[in-house]
């Protein structure tokens, strides 16, 4: 009988795979601060394929309080299944001409997201994150979707901390964040481990991000601030802002089951 599941470990039942089958369907909390790095440094993280934007140095940073699941939601129940967080920075480029961005960093703190987003092609790693929530009340502990609002985010990996951030909030945001608005296009990336083909992957190609049934709730926008921390083993800081925009928070909610390849790429 042959072993079943999506991903590994696949077994005679195919219910111990860390990422079920998709479609997978997500809501979550967003902070994003829209904000520009040192130009050649941001050109610098830009894949095979991507050409540099007009306004070379415009990145985001994105911190987002998720929950998804599958098709039978099950996860919901079993929140530890369901329930992550992430932080992540993306680099504006172009794509024959086409304003996109590309994940440049990314951490989050459960394996099973982990692993789903290496499947689309986001570098992600493990980190500790925790980002100020609420809950509609308001009051002390609640700093509501309202003028003076404070949230905030900190990220470390390894026990390094390498990005913290806030947004306090003035009012509704007209057009929303701009600088993580334009499609993400990421790297699939899988090496090999057979001597002599190191540099030669396995997977190697240029994807872009497709979603569905994707809707948003109103945006609030604000003042920002954000640092990103280097360390021994990360890079972070060369996307480090030299001039920071509008930070905004509000909640958004997408099903995905597709990828588009753009192209390989070559070793």
């Amino acid at each position: 009988m042959a072993l079943k599941g999506y991903t590994v470990p696949r077994t005679p039942e195919g219910r111990s795979s860390l990422v079920p089958y998709p479609p997978w369907h997500y809501v979550g909390a967003f902070l994003v601060i829209d904000y520009w790095a040192d130009p050649d440094q941001a050109v610098a993280f830009l894949p095979e394929g991507i050409d540099p934007h007009p306004d070379p140095g415009r990145c985001a940073f994105v911190a987002a309080d998720w929950q998804s699941c599958s098709e039978g939601g099950d996860e919901l129940v079993d929140p530890s299944r369901s329930q992550y967080k992430e932080v992540f920075v993306v680099v504006n480029g172009l794509l024959d001409g086409e304003e996109v961005t590309v994940c440049s960093y990314i951490w989050v703190d459960r394996d099973f997201a982990l692993t789903r987003g290496w499947i689309q092609g986001f570098p992600k790693k493990l980190g500790s994150i925790w980002i100020t929530r609420s809950f509609g009340l308001g009051g002390p502990a609640d700093p509501g979707m309202e003028r003076g609002g404070r949230f905030g985010v900190t990220c470390a990996a390894y026990e390094r901390r390498v990005a913290q951030a806030t947004v306090t909030l003035e009012h509704v945001s007209a057009g929303g964040p701009f600088h993580n608005a334009p499609p993400i296009v990421n790297v699939r990336h899988f090496p090999r481990l057979a001597a002599g083909q190191h540099d030669a992957p396995a997977v190697h190609e240029l994807v872009r991000a497709v979603s569905r049934d994707r809707a948003v709730s109103e945006v609030w926008e604000g003042s920002a601030t954000l640092e990103l921390f280097g360390a021994a083993h990360e890079e972070v800081d060369a996307l480090a802002p030299v001039r920071i925009g509008r930070g905004y928070r509000f909640t958004f909610a997408y099903t995905v089951d597709d990828l588009e390849t753009v192209r390989g790429l070559g070793p």
